[in-house]
C-alpha cells in the first residue's frame, strides 16, 4: 500500500486520468473529491464487497440448479 501526505487542495493523479483531491479535513475525517472518466466505476469498499458476495451466491445458486458440483473430484 502506498501512503502519501497531502494538504487541503492537493491531489494525486492515477493513470493520467483519475484525480483524487483532499477537499477538507475535520478532526479524524478527511473529505476527498474524485475526478474520473465517465466509464469508470467507483464504489465504497463495503458496497463492493457486498456485491462480490451476492455475485458469488448467485453463481453458486445457478450451479446448484444445474446440478454442477465444482467441489467434486474427477474420478
Amino acid at each position: 500500500m502506498l501512503y502519501l501526505t497531502r494538504k487541503i487542495g492537493e491531489s494525486v493523479i492515477i493513470n493520467n486520468d483519475i484525480e483524487v483531491k483532499v477537499v477538507d479535513i475535520r478532526g479524524k475525517s478527511v473529505k476527498i473529491g474524485f475526478t474520473f472518466p465517465e466509464d469508470a466505476t467507483v464504489l465504497r469498499q463495503e458496497l463492493h464487497e457486498r456485491i462480490q458476495e451476492e455475485n458469488k451466491a448467485a453463481v453458486a445458486g445457478s450451479l446448484d440448479m444445474l446440478g454442477i458440483d465444482l467441489t467434486a473430484e474427477d474420478e
